[in-house]
């Protein structure tokens, strides 16, 4: 037989408080005392009640819904993301919806979907937007907050690292080792943080003296830079050390040199990677990289975001958080401070 269901109502009367009461007890920052939350609590346990959050959107116009949109959950940084960022949204009494865009990059295929979920507000982990496609998300009044991408259109927030710093260092560093051959491993070609990491660690080699020897693109994906690591150790003068664009291909190289080209790393071959995804310190990597600091990324771009759900007058900001070098083992030790 179908269970009869509870109200809030029975509620109140088995806890011997308001129904006002119980509404406020699961309406997050509500004010209510502790014994009333206690009383309530224990009514709603004993009697399997269950609040109806779409019901209340309905009244208070309020979904309370966050959309969180990226392309994949494989690279680690992204779900170290998602984590933080949804613990934040939860206490303040948000849920998350998340969206996958296609691995092609067309953000056009989820943006339709986006726009009719009705959602209170967006954030995109590391999307690639265009001009076109960030001023639609405008005009349709949707408060968006980009992390780890930008994109040239001020009226959406952004939040990242200082990508370019990162790679300069990353030049200059390896460079700085006596390494003669230093390659590239890139990301998505069309995407910001490619596009300014590669910049940054152009300018590094060039300032000691350096050019990039060979370069290849990974996409960001694991098994598409050990292909690209296999290309670049085939030829006939292969890199002697490498600067790969995340933490993720950085590893997928270290592999590859390890276990099909039997190098060692970083005896035959420096790395540095880009992140400090939590594996990067684990003892059996002990990757060299570049510590983007996602802890207060997350803190400004959800902030940010909340700001603009709340309708608090305030102009988008365009952030850009400092960047660690973290030295480990996978890069030779230095002869002179770069």
């Amino acid at each position: 037989m179908k269970r009869k269901s509870v109200t809030s109502r029975d509620v109140a009367r088995l806890a011997g408080v308001s129904q006002s009461a119980v509404s406020r007890t699961f309406s997050p920052n509500a004010k209510v005392s502790e014994s009333t939350r206690r009383k309530v609590m224990d009514a709603s346990r004993e009697l399997g009640y269950r609040p109806n959050t779409i019901a209340r959107s309905l009244i208070t116009r309020s979904s309370r819904t966050i959309a969180v949109v990226t392309y994949s959950m494989e690279n680690p940084f992204y779900s170290f993301m998602l984590e933080k960022a949804s613990r934040f949204f939860q206490a303040q009494g948000y849920h998350l919806l998340m969206f996958f865009a296609p691995p092609s990059g067309d953000f056009d295929a989820v943006l339709d979907d986006i726009i009719r979920s009705q959602v209170e507000g967006v954030l995109l982990l590391a999307i690639t937007m265009n001009q076109r496609q960030a001023g639609l998300v405008d005009d349709f009044g949707i408060p968006v907050v980009i992390i780890n991408r930008t994109v040239d259109y001020a009226g959406i927030s952004q939040v990242g690292s200082d990508n370019f710093q990162g790679g300069y260092w990353a030049g200059r560093y390896l460079a700085s080792l006596g390494h003669q051959r230093i390659g590239f491993l890139g990301g998505l070609p069309d995407s910001s943080t490619h596009q300014q990491r590669e910049a940054g660690f152009l300018e590094g080699l060039l300032s000691l003296g350096q050019t990039c020897s060979v370069s290849e693109i990974g996409n960001y994906r694991y098994e598409d830079a050990c292909q690209a690591t296999r290309r670049l150790f085939s030829s006939s003068l292969p890199p002697d050390a490498l600067f790969a664009a995340n933490d993720l291909m950085a590893l997928a190289a270290m592999e590859i040199l390890r276990y099909e080209f039997a190098l060692k790393v970083p005896g035959d071959v420096s790395i540095i990677g880009f992140d400090d995804v939590p594996m990067a310190a684990w003892p059996s990597h002990a990757l060299t990289t570049v510590r983007q600091p996602v802890d207060m990324m997350i803190k400004k771009a959800t902030e940010l975001l909340m700001k603009q759900v709340a309708q608090e007058e305030m102009q988008p900001e365009h952030i850009i958080l400092p960047v660690t070098p973290m030295l480990r083992g996978s890069t030779r030790m230095p002869s002179r401070q770069p």
